[in-house]
């Protein structure tokens, strides 16, 4: 009886042994290649957004200030509260997800980085989510993406409290 089990099991270990090399190369071989499109101006430092299939990432926005900065006068730009700055922030990713055939209900991920306002130094959170709710989970456009919200020591524009990056996917 020990000799039949013997050549059952010797088979049993072959057949497994050759199951797991096809799910190991299958898993090791990429189905398809994904198309790679930077969105981007000679003139930016970086791209303002990448394709990497039905994948859209876009880099952190800035609000657009109410009133530039002039270096002439030395005087630095006027943003306007968090709640402003946000709205102008999100019509930013808006515009730049219509031109790309996208909407905000396309948007899968978000990150929002803030500043404490310098006029209070404090963080408006409530602020921010006043705007957000303008674009995300109203009755035109009831997709809210998964988020995150971190506070930051700083932004790259001074008088700038907000910087918001997203994902969007374009649906099949």
């Amino acid at each position: 009886m020990r000799t039949s089990v013997q050549p059952l099991t010797r088979l049993a270990r072959a057949v497994t042994v050759a199951a797991l090399a096809v799910a190991i190369a299958t898993l090791s071989t990429p189905l398809e290649a994904q198309s790679v499109k930077h969105i981007q101006t000679a003139s930016a430092g970086i791209a303002s957004a990448v394709w990497v299939g039905d994948m859209l990432y876009v880099s952190g926005q800035l609000p657009t200030p109410v009133t530039p900065a002039d270096r002439a006068k030395g005087t630095p730009a006027v943003y306007g509260n968090t709640q402003a700055q946000s709205e102008s922030t999100f019509t930013k990713i808006q515009d730049l997800l219509k031109e790309q055939g996208l909407g905000m209900g396309d948007v899968v991920m978000m990150r929002v980085y803030m500043t404490a306002d310098p006029a209070d130094n404090k963080l408006d959170f409530a602020g921010m989510n006043a705007a957000y709710a303008k674009f995300f989970g109203t009755p035109a456009q009831p997709n809210k993406p998964a988020r995150s919200t971190v506070q930051v020591a700083a932004l790259v524009a001074a008088g700038a409290v907000v910087e918001i990056e997203v994902q969007a996917a374009r649906s099949k």
